[in-house]
C-alpha cells in the first residue's frame, strides 16, 4: 500500500518534473554557460537555473521536508527530517552539454531512508517515468515491468563499449544518464546496470525507485540494501537487474572485488 503523503504528492511532482524538462529544453542546443566543477564534472548554468526552481516549488510542496541536490551546497539540518527531496535538475549534463538527449530532470522523495516517490523527466526523449511505493511504475502513463531473464549470457547492458571479460553480455544504447540507464531495465529494454564506484545518491534515488516498482532486483555493488539521507550521501556503486540475475549479478561483481 502506497504511503499516504507519497500517494497525495505524487501527481503535483510529476508535473513539477515537467515543468523543469520544459526548462531545460527549451535551453538544449543553445548558448549557455558551462564548466566542470572538479575535472570531468561538468555543469552548466542550465543546472542551477533548474535546481533554483525545483526547490522553490518542492519546498513549497512539502515545507517540513530536507533538501539534498547536486547542485546545492548540503546542509546537515536534512539528516533530522523524516522527508528529503532528492534532486539531480539535469542527470546527464554532459548528454545535455553535447546536445545529445540521454539527460532527464530527477526527483526523489526520501522518507525515513527509503524512496516513495521517483520522478524522471527525459523531455528529448519524450519519456516521463514515475513511481510511487507500493503503486507499481509507469513510463508516459503505461504500466513498465523488468523482464523475465534468468541467464547472463545475453543480458542486455546500456554501455558504450563492453569489456572482455564480459563478452557474454549484450552491448545496448546508453544514455549518459545513469538513472535513465536504471529505468530502461525498469521497462525491460535493458537486463543489467552495475557500477562498481562511489556513487551521490541524487544520481540514482528516483531510478531506483521506478526499477523496485517494476519488479527489478537492486542493491548496492555488494548486494547490499540502499539507503538514502545519509550523513555521507553515496553508496559503493549501484547494481539493478531484470527479474532472476540479481543474485548471479551480485556474485559476478564480488569476483572483481566489489565484495
Amino acid at each position: 500500500m502506497a504511503d499516504p503523503v507519497s500517494a497525495t504528492l505524487t501527481p503535483a511532482v510529476a508535473e513539477i518534473a515537467r515543468e523543469a524538462g520544459a526548462m531545460a529544453m527549451a535551453r538544449w542546443g543553445g548558448e549557455f554557460r558551462r564548466w566542470e566543477k572538479v575535472p570531468g564534472s561538468p555543469v552548466c548554468e542550465v543546472d542551477l537555473d533548474v535546481d533554483a526552481m525545483l526547490r522553490a516549488r518542492l519546498m513549497a510542496l512539502l515545507p517540513e521536508a530536507g533538501w539534498l541536490s547536486e547542485e546545492t551546497a548540503d546542509r546537515p539540518d536534512r539528516l533530522a527530517r523524516r522527508h528529503v527531496w532528492v534532486v539531480d535538475p539535469i542527470d546527464g549534463t554532459r548528454d545535455y552539454i553535447r546536445g545529445r538527449p540521454g539527460w532527464a530532470v530527477s526527483i526523489a522523495l526520501i522518507e525515513d531512508g527509503r524512496p516513495v516517490i521517483g520522478v524522471l523527466d527525459a523531455p528529448a526523449r519524450e519519456e516521463a517515468w514515475v513511481a510511487t511505493i507500493g503503486q507499481g511504475a509507469t513510463r508516459n502513463r503505461g504500466r513498465i515491468a523488468v523482464g523475465e531473464r534468468h541467464d547472463m549470457a545475453g543480458a542486455r547492458v546500456p554501455v558504450d563499449v563492453l569489456p572482455k571479460v564480459d563478452r557474454d553480455l549484450v552491448a545496448v544504447a546508453k544514455p549518459n544518464s545513469i538513472a535513465l540507464r536504471i529505468a530502461m531495465v525498469a521497462a525491460d529494454e535493458a537486463d543489467l546496470v552495475a557500477t562498481m564506484r562511489w556513487g551521490n545518491e541524487w544520481d540514482v534515488a528516483a531510478a531506483v525507485l521506478i526499477a523496485a516498482e517494476a519488479g527489478a532486483g537492486v542493491s548496492d555493488a555488494r548486494g547490499g540494501a540502499l539507503r538514502f539521507n545519509k550523513p555521507d550521501p553515496r553508496d559503493f556503486g549501484v547494481l539493478v537487474t531484470a527479474r532472476g540475475l540479481h543474485e548471479a549479478a551480485v556474485a559476478r561483481l564480488a569476483a572483481r572485488g566489489a565484495g
